[in-house]
C-alpha cells in the first residue's frame, strides 16, 4: 500500500513537469492565425506581415485565416472559443474590443474576460479617398459638394459599426452634410466599386488606402487623425477642415483567455522582436502609413479603457445598434 501511495505521488509531482515541457515544446505544430475580417483590407496586410515575423521568430507557420462577417463578431468568437492551447490566436482591434462593445446590446463574447490582450502592433488613422472623377480635391470642398445635393453621393465601409462605418458617421455629424453609407463584407470588395465611381468616397485604413492613392487609382483628401501622417505628410488632416474631427484606430494580437502563460510570454517577446525589427518599423512608416505602439502587455488595458472613452462620442453620433 505504501509503495503504491509513493507511485501516485511520483505521477501527481510529475504531472505539472510534464505540462510545463509541452508547453515549453511550443510551438510544435503550425499556428492558426484568425483575422476577423476579409482579406484585402489593412488587417489583413498587417496580419501576414506579423505571421511571418513570428513564423521566422518561433519555427513554425502562422497560418492566416480570414472568417469575416459581423463586424468582427464571427472570426473574435472563433479566437474567444479556441481550445487555449496556443494553437488558435488572433488579430484583435478597435472593432473588437472598442466598438462592438458598444454598438451590440448582446455581444457574443466578452472582451475583457474571454481573450488575453498580448500586445498592440499597430496605431493607424484612416483615410478618406474618393473617386478619381469626383469634382472635389479636399475636404472643404467635399463638404460643399455634399451639401449642395444632399442625399445624393454615397460612403463605402468593410461593414456597419467599424471603424470605417464611424469615421463616415462622425465626418457626417461634424460637417453636417448627408450622404449614404453603403457596407460591404470588407474593405478589399469595396475598393473596386469606389474606383468605378459606384461609391464615391471610403474611409479606410491607411495600409489599404493609401497603396491606392499612391497608384493614381482614388483621390486622397484626409486622414482621421489629430495630424497629418508622416506616411503621407502631403495629405491634410480632416481636422484642418472639421475642428476637432479624430477617429483613429488600432490592431494587436490576442489569444483565448486560459492560454498558458509561458505561451503567452513567448508570444509577447516573439511580437516584441518582430516590431523591433527595423524593416518591420520601415514597412510601417514608410509603406502602410503606420504608427509603432509600446509591445507587450503593459498598459494594453489602460489603453483600450482610454479608446472607449475617445471613441465613444462617434458612436453616440452614428446612432448605430446592432444585433
Amino acid at each position: 500500500m505504501k509503495r503504491r501511495h509513493l507511485m501516485l505521488g511520483s505521477l501527481a509531482a510529475a504531472a505539472p513537469l510534464a505540462a510545463a515541457r509541452a508547453q515549453a515544446a511550443w510551438p510544435s505544430k503550425p499556428v492558426r492565425f484568425i483575422v476577423p475580417f476579409a482579406a484585402g483590407g489593412g488587417t489583413d496586410t498587417v496580419s501576414r506581415l506579423i505571421c511571418d515575423q513570428l513564423g521566422q521568430k518561433l519555427g513554425q507557420s502562422f497560418v492566416i485565416d480570414n472568417k469575416g462577417g459581423a463586424g468582427g463578431n464571427i472570426g473574435t468568437v472563433e479566437i474567444a472559443r479556441a481550445a487555449p492551447d496556443g494553437y488558435t490566436i488572433g488579430l484583435i482591434s478597435v472593432a473588437s474590443h472598442t466598438l462592438n462593445p458598444m454598438l451590440y446590446s448582446r455581444l457574443p463574447y466578452d472582451p475583457d474576460k474571454d481573450l488575453i490582450a498580448i500586445s498592440r502592433v499597430a496605431l493607424l488613422a484612416n483615410l478618406l479617398g474618393v473617386t478619381k472623377s469626383l469634382p472635389a480635391n479636399n475636404v472643404a470642398e467635399l463638404v460643399a459638394l455634399c451639401k449642395k445635393e444632399p442625399g445624393k453621393y454615397s460612403f463605402a465601409s468593410s461593414g456597419p459599426g467599424t471603424s470605417l462605418h464611424l469615421s463616415g458617421e462622425l465626418f457626417k455629424a461634424m460637417a453636417g452634410v448627408d450622404i449614404v453609407h453603403v457596407p460591404y463584407k470588407g474593405a478589399g470588395p469595396a475598393y473596386g466599386d469606389l474606383i468605378a465611381g459606384t461609391v464615391q468616397m471610403m474611409f479606410a485604413n491607411m495600409p489599404s488606402m493609401l497603396p491606392q492613392v499612391r497608384g493614381g487609382k482614388v483621390k486622397g483628401l484626409g486622414v482621421t487623425s489629430a495630424q497629418r501622417s508622416a506616411a503621407a505628410p502631403d495629405i491634410p488632416a480632416i481636422g484642418e477642415t472639421i475642428p476637432g474631427y479624430v477617429a483613429t484606430s488600432w490592431y494587436g494580437v490576442g489569444a483565448p483567455a486560459g492560454t498558458p502563460e509561458p505561451i503567452v510570454a513567448r508570444l509577447e517577446a516573439a511580437i516584441g522582436e518582430a516590431l523591433a525589427n527595423p524593416e518591420i518599423q520601415r514597412r510601417w512608416k514608410d509603406d502602410l502609413g503606420l504608427d509603432l505602439p509600446p509591445a507587450g502587455r503593459a498598459g494594453f488595458a489602460e489603453f483600450i479603457a482610454a479608446d472607449r472613452k475617445a471613441w465613444s462620442p462617434a458612436a453616440k453620433a452614428s446612432g448605430v445598434k446592432l444585433d
